[in-house]
């Protein structure tokens, strides 16, 4: 959907000609998208408007309406960054990620997070056994050696971003810029898990990233939550129908890399 003209006209780019950037729309200097939970989008804009300048990082900084707030019309904007994802870059992904959840290690559990449901914010509260595990034949059959894995864990959580891979944008001479932040209340090596399991699933990495920060605490059972995660979520957003043989074949071996870490652990 188009951003119509009111709100393009809201945020000060009337006259532009919104261009589809593949995840948000681009009107001047501006990136615009419709708001999917307006309580997280309110909270990420105060964040990300208020976060210092880091040299290791850049942001997306929100903009605001001209009443004040962080919308118009259900739309938000932020301004244009530099750069392009790469996902052969995962090491850089992972240092970005590092970096920015330490620049918000100090904030507080955002009360939203108790009232988000969408099949992201299930898939991770199955992963943490906060809800009981449901689901289709073929996800059931890839989530058992998962759970046969996964023990408990004693680890502090923060908000961290839930989905850095293709949300880290490289540009020469310049930092990396973090964009897109779904929030999550999790230990920051979880999140990490996250990024290096979708590099085994997506983005043809080798078993040889995970080793890499295999020193990160409780590796193995942070890459087994991060796979029951995105298995769970997928599972709930496509139904039996989204696993097809592709699906099937690049899930495995990635949990068979999971499961060999939770096992040394």
């Amino acid at each position: 959907m188009t951003p119509p003209v009111e709100v393009l006209e809201g945020f000060g780019v009337g006259g532009e000609r919104p261009v589809w950037l593949g995840g948000a729309w681009r009107a001047g200097s501006l990136a615009l998208k419709p708001v999917d939970f307006a309580p997280e989008s309110r909270w990420r804009s105060q964040v990300l408007a208020a976060l210092p300048e880091s040299p290791d990082f850049r942001l997306a900084r929100p903009v605001r309406a001209p009443d004040g707030t962080w919308s118009v019309q259900g739309w938000e904007a932020s301004r244009l960054v530099a750069g392009e994802p790469d996902v052969r870059r995962q090491d850089d992904v992972l240092r970005a990620g590092a970096a920015f959840h330490e620049a918000i290690a100090h904030l507080a559990r955002p009360a939203f997070l108790d009232l988000r449901d969408n099949p992201w914010s299930h898939g991770d509260r199955v992963a943490w056994q906060e809800v009981p595990l449901q689901g289709s034949p073929a996800a059931l059959e890839l989530l058992g050696p998962l759970v046969r894995a996964r023990r408990p864990v004693d680890l502090p959580c923060q908000t961290v971003h839930g989905d850095l891979p293709g949300n880290v944008l490289f540009a020469d001479g310049l930092p990396p810029a973090v964009i897109d932040w779904p929030v999550y209340w999790r230990p920051p090596s979880w999140a990490a898990a996250v990024a290096v399991a979708d590099a085994l699933c997506w983005y043809g990495a080798a078993p040889a990233l995970a080793a890499r920060w295999s020193h990160l605490p409780e590796w193995g059972q942070m890459l087994v939550r991060a796979l029951i995660y995105r298995i769970v979520t997928h599972d709930v957003a496509q139904g039996a129908a989204g696993w097809t043989a592709d699906q099937l074949a690049t899930h495995r071996p990635a949990i068979d890399v999971a499961v060999a870490f939770a096992g040394e652990s």
